[in-house]
């Protein structure tokens, strides 16, 4: 199954490194199967998964659950039908039962549980919820792509940069919200999933987000991003560009009026910047 439509203009950079995962020196999967990642009991420690989920969620940003940290931007006002961006994947250290993600959000409402996500995550984490495959309502079609097994290379700080790009779009046809990470589409989740988004979607957000448990009576170290604020810019500080929303014609479109959003500056914060290179579209 194909997605019988892609939004308007969007055109993938063909330069960006292809997605390597471990396990394609061994070979891929046959035609009308996929590769599903061996889940062992006693293993907790997942490092760079690339990990999606959807339907009913729990990550009101209305109302901030306790111990997790944001440093994100969101889009609302309006209907939308996707979003786009590339960005950078890091190496964050995280304390044991904590995460450190970078994603996109596509939502209803900036207080729903009904959600899309999509994006890398550093897990160190005793997951409560399901991701990945472990969800049932995620729809895969790719048979060359392990989703949730390590993502190579990574950037380093002071060093190369691996980005990737991610694109969540609706289906105007058949409904359904297909997920895209640089030109390969990987699946889809079924529209039926959904109750406010069956329609659509009213906010978009894209940055990062870290679980602090306080275990040890004091604010987490686990990093988010590269671990380095936007101060020391591009190379060093994680980096979000071509930020895009899909408008209800299919058509892709800049932010209008990007929202800020920081529960704590002093351990993690970003930094909108003035789109001046065209290349780059908006970042921050």
């Amino acid at each position: 199954m194909e997605p019988s439509s892609s939004p308007i203009g969007m055109k993938m950079d063909d330069s960006q490194p292809k997605l390597i995962q471990n396990w394609h020196k061994n070979g891929e999967c046959p035609q009308g199967t996929i590769p599903i990642r061996r889940t062992q009991n006693h293993v907790l420690h997942r490092t760079f998964p690339f990990h999606q989920q959807g339907g009913q969620h729990y990550y009101p940003f209305g109302q901030l659950l306790g111990g997790h940290e944001f440093a994100f931007v969101t889009e609302s006002g309006s209907t939308y039908h996707g979003a786009h961006a590339s960005f950078n994947v890091w190496n964050p250290k995280t304390q044991a039962n904590e995460f450190s993600l970078s994603q996109i959000w596509v939502m209803s409402d900036i207080t729903t549980r009904n959600a899309i996500e999509a994006g890398w995550m550093r897990d160190n984490y005793h997951i409560t919820g399901c991701y990945d495959l472990s969800c049932p309502s995620f729809v895969q079609t790719n048979h060359k792509f392990a989703i949730g097994s390590t993502i190579k290379p990574v950037s380093t700080y002071k060093g190369k940069t691996f980005d990737i790009s991610i694109l969540i779009y609706k289906d105007n046809n058949s409904g359904n919200w297909w997920l895209q990470v640089q030109d390969v589409v990987l699946g889809y989740w079924p529209g039926s999933i959904f109750t406010d988004l069956a329609d659509s979607s009213t906010v978009v957000a894209w940055g990062g987000q870290i679980i602090n448990v306080r275990s040890a009576q004091h604010h987490t170290t686990t990093q988010m991003g590269s671990a380095h604020f936007p101060s020391e810019r591009y190379g060093k500080s994680s980096f979000f560009y071509n930020l895009k929303v899909i408008d209800y014609s299919n058509i892709q479109q800049d932010p209008a009026s990007l929202q800020p959003y920081v529960t704590n500056s002093a351990c993690y914060d970003l930094h909108v910047e003035e789109n001046t290179n065209t290349n780059l579209g908006t970042y921050f």
